[in-house]
C-alpha cells in the first residue's frame, strides 16, 4: 500500500512555538518566553532542516508552511535562514506555496515586506473574530482596526491572504454570525478558514468550563445552525469549501493543507511538529520534542525528533480515511480498500451520506457534519 502515497507532494511544515500570550482556547504547542535568541532558533531550524534533507534525498518541494505558536514573531532573517536551508537540499517546484502563519497587530505587520523579500508568497491571518468583544474574550491582542490593517498591509506585499475566524462563539446568534461573515466576505481575497470553538482538554477554556463559569456556548442545534449558515453564505460568495473548514475561490485552495489531506509526504521541524515520511517503500510517522527547551538540546545531540513510528497498511488506511473525507474531493477507494466495511459503504450512500463516483468516495454535504459517526461506520471493526 506504500506505493499509494507516493507522488501526491512534499513539503516542509516548520513549528516557531512563542506566542505574546496564550489565548484560551488554544492547545497547540504554544509558549511565551520573555527573551528569544533568534539566531539560536534559525540555526537550530537550518540544521535539522539539513539532517532530514540528508535522509530524504533530493526531492522537489511543493510547499512550505510556518505554523505555531505565531511565525510573524519570526525575524525576515530567522525566516530566511530556514529557506536556505531547505534550498540547499532540496528543489523548490516553480510554483511552490510558502505560507506564514501571522497575527494582526501592529508590530508584527511591518515583517511583511521582509517576508515577502526573502520567498514568502501566502500569509494567513489569526483574525479570529471582527467584534471587539468577541476579541477580548478569547485572549487576542489585536482589535478590529488592527486586524483589517494587517490585511491591507498583508494584500501590499502578497497576492495570496487568507485569514481565519472562530464561530459558534460565547452568545453568538445567527445574526450576529451572519453579518460578521459578510463583512468577512467581502474582506476576503480567495480564501477563509472558519472553524467552530471547540473547547479542548488542556485549555484555559476547558477548566472554566470544568467549573461551569463558560457560558453562552451554543446548543447543538445552534451549533448545526450556525455550520449551515457559513456553507450556504461562502458558496453564494463563491468560495467552496474545499475542506469541512476551509472556502476558496477556484485555485486558491492552500497546497499545503491539501497535501495533507491527501496523504502527501511532509517533514515536520521544530517543537512538536510531526511529520509523514516516505523512505524504502515504508511510511513513517515522525514527532519532535514538545518543549522548546528540550527540542533544542535534542537537535544540539543530533536530532530534534522524539521518535520516527514505522506506519503498518492499515493505520496508513485509517490516516486516509480520516483525512481524505474531509475534501470535496474525497479519496481513492483503493487507499481504504482494506479497512473499509462495504455493506456500511453502500448503505451510507443509499441514505445520501456517501458519494461514489468512478474510484473515488467522499462525504456528501449531509454527510460531512457527521464525519465522526461516517468514519466510525466504514471502518471496519
Amino acid at each position: 500500500m506504500a506505493e499509494l502515497w507516493q507522488d501526491r507532494g512534499f513539503g516542509l511544515y516548520v513549528h516557531w512555538p512563542f506566542c505574546a500570550a496564550k489565548c484560551p482556547y488554544c492547545d497547540f504547542n504554544s509558549h511565551v518566553r520573555s527573551a528569544i535568541d533568534q539566531t539560536k532558533w534559525a540555526n537550530a531550524l537550518a540544521q535539522e532542516i539539513l539532517r532530514t534533507g540528508r535522509e530524504t534525498g533530493p526531492r522537489v518541494l511543493t510547499s512550505i508552511f510556518f505554523g505555531g505558536g505565531t511565525p510573524s514573531l519570526m525575524e525576515p532573517e530567522t525566516v530566511k535562514t530556514v529557506l536556505d536551508a531547505a534550498h540547499e537540499v532540496w528543489v523548490f517546484a516553480n510554483d511552490i506555496e510558502i505560507t506564514l502563519e501571522a497575527n494582526p497587530t501592529s508590530v508584527e505587520a511591518h515583517r511583511f515586506e521582509g517576508y515577502a523579500k526573502h520567498g514568502v508568497n501566502r500569509v494567513s491571518l489569526g483574525v479570529q473574530a471582527l467584534d471587539p468583544d468577541d476579541l477580548r474574550a478569547l485572549g487576542r491582542l489585536h482589535s478590529v482596526d488592527e486586524a483589517q490593517t494587517a490585511f491591507q498591509t498583508a494584500r501590499t506585499f502578497f497576492d495570496r491572504v487568507s485569514f481565519d475566524l472562530i464561530y459558534a462563539r460565547q452568545n453568538q446568534s445567527l445574526d450576529d454570525w451572519e453579518r460578521e461573515l459578510t463583512t468577512a466576505l467581502n474582506l476576503a481575497v480567495d480564501h477563509l478558514s472558519l472553524y467552530q470553538l471547540t473547547i479542548e482538554e488542556g485549555t484555559a477554556f476547558w477548566d472554566r468550563a470544568q467549573r461551569g463559569t463558560l457560558r453562552g456556548l451554543p446548543s447543538d442545534d445552534l451549533g448545526a445552525d450556525l455550520y449551515d449558515l457559513t456553507q450556504r453564505l461562502c458558496d453564494d460568495a463563491g468560495y467552496v469549501a474545499y475542506e469541512v473548514s476551509n472556502h476558496a475561490k477556484s485555485g486558491a485552495e492552500s497546497k499545503h493543507n491539501l497535501l495533507y489531506w491527501r496523504g502527501g509526504d511532509y517533514a515536520g521541524i521544530g517543537p512538536g511538529a510531526h511529520g509523514r515520511l516516505t523512505r524504502d517503500g515504508q511510511r513513517f510517522a515522525t514527532e519532535c520534542w514538545k518543549q522548546p527547551e528540550a527540542w533544542l538540546k535534542a537537535v544540539t545531540e543530533g536530532t530534534g525528533i522524539k521518535e520516527a513510528l514505522l506506519l503498518p497498511p492499515l493505520d496508513i488506511a485509517d490516516e486516509r480515511l480520516i483525512m481524505g473525507l474531509r475534501l470535496k474531493e474525497g479519496l481513492l477507494i483503493d487507499d481504504v480498500t482494506a479497512i473499509i466495511d462495504r455493506d456500511r459503504l453502500e448503505s451510507l450512500t443509499v441514505d445520501g451520506l456517501i458519494w461514489q463516483q468512478d474510484s473515488r468516495i467522499g462525504a456528501t454535504p449531509k454527510g460531512r457534519p457527521v464525519l465522526n459517526y461516517l468514519i466510525a461506520q466504514l471502518a471496519k471493526s
